[in-house]
């Protein structure tokens, strides 16, 4: 074994003491700016505290774990790998220092302190429809009915009914009904009423409708008298239809053999009591233009009638109903009926039913 001596071990300590001088200061004289590049894949628990964003940016940090990032900047958050960082704690993380960062494969990470709201998804499927889906939802609608081109029908009894009279008991009836389309139709009418089961009176009207708006019809044709006395034919043309809120009317002149006129207006009104029980007021007036004794009837205005029926409908189209009628004549024809010893007016009780089909 080489001994050295005391004087040559104190001179090698004093060179090794000048060559960690000199290495130190070279250390601290190094330029890190080129240092980009370098491998630290496996450099683990490095502190990056203290380093510049020009020294971390294209630094391989794609296995660097148990890193404290805590003091780091955005500034020197970007531009960093983290693709593969697992563990980290961002809990102490603020917004502006996460964005940049890749986070698509970084599992674990506690993120419990963000800003940023996480954003939800429906958990609810959205349904694929189908034609078959579609078709059962909506099925198709029919046509509409063109009513005009189709033939339809209706017919109302609007009274058939007992009256106690001064001279017996009289069954009365009125009753109407069509058969056409909404705009043209043939119109029928008929009224009249037995006395202890003798026909007094007794009229049945054909008429041809046309429509000259919604609540309206133009109607022409003739009208044939049974009773009073001998048959008589007339030629009729007048205006039907409702006003004054559901108010029916009717007025219609007559143009009849011998050159005799004649014009009748009629009305009445339903009023509901209740959605079944209904009051109907009616009225009608009679004018003529000449005196006719055979018949009793004079010029001018010849009689009215009102009356006050009250019905209740079991059905829609079926209603008994209870009322008052009251009957008066005037001028030429009240004299004609004095002459005869009737009475000019007269009010009666009523009871029948109405229907419609």
């Amino acid at each position: 074994m080489t001994r050295i001596s005391a004087p040559s071990a104190l001179a090698l300590i004093v060179s090794f003491s000048a060559l960690h001088a000199g290495l130190a200061s070279a250390a601290e004289e190094m330029d890190h700016s080129k240092m980009q590049g370098m491998d630290h894949s496996q450099m683990q628990g490095m502190d990056h505290s203290k380093m510049g964003q020009d020294q971390m940016q294209g630094m391989d940090h794609s296995q660097m774990q148990g890193m404290d990032h805590s003091k780091m900047g955005q500034d020197q958050m970007q531009g960093m790998d983290h693709s593969q960082m697992q563990g980290m704690d961002h809990s102490k993380m603020g917004q502006d220092q996460m964005q940049g960062m890749d986070h698509s494969q970084m599992q674990g990470m506690d993120h419990g302190s963000a800003d940023a709201a996480p954003t939800t998804t429906s958990r609810t499927p959205i349904p694929v429809l189908t034609d078959a889906d579609r078709a059962a939802a909506f099925p198709p609608l029919p046509g509409h009915g063109i009513h005009d081109s189709k033939v339809n029908t209706f017919f109302l009894l609007d009274q058939l009914e007992y009256q106690d009279a001064d001279e017996g008991s009289v069954l009365s009836w009125d009753a109407s009904g069509w058969i056409g389309g909404d705009v043209d139709r043939l119109w029928l009418r008929s009224e009249g009423e037995r006395t202890n089961g003798v026909t007094e009176e007794a009229e049945v009207q054909a008429l041809w409708g046309h429509s000259i708006g919604p609540w309206w019809d133009v109607v022409t044709g003739v009208r044939q008298d049974f009773k009073p006395g001998s048959p008589q034919t007339w030629g009729a043309f007048g205006l039907q239809g409702m006003a004054l809120y559901a108010f029916e009317a009717e007025a219609t002149a007559f143009v009849g053999e011998n050159g005799q006129t004649a014009a009748r207006l009629e009305g009445d009104y339903d009023i509901l009591l209740t959605n079944r029980l209904i009051l109907q007021p009616t009225a009608e007036v009679n004018f003529y233009g000449k005196n006719d004794h055979e018949r009793g009837v004079g010029s001018g205005l010849a009689n009215t009638e009102v009356g006050l029926r009250l019905r209740y409908e079991i059905l829609r189209e079926f209603a008994p109903y209870i009322g008052v009628t009251w009957n008066r004549s005037y001028g030429n024809t009240a004299d004609m009926l004095h002459e005869e010893g009737e009475d000019r007016e007269e009010a009666r009780f009523v009871a029948g039913i109405r229907m419609w089909f």
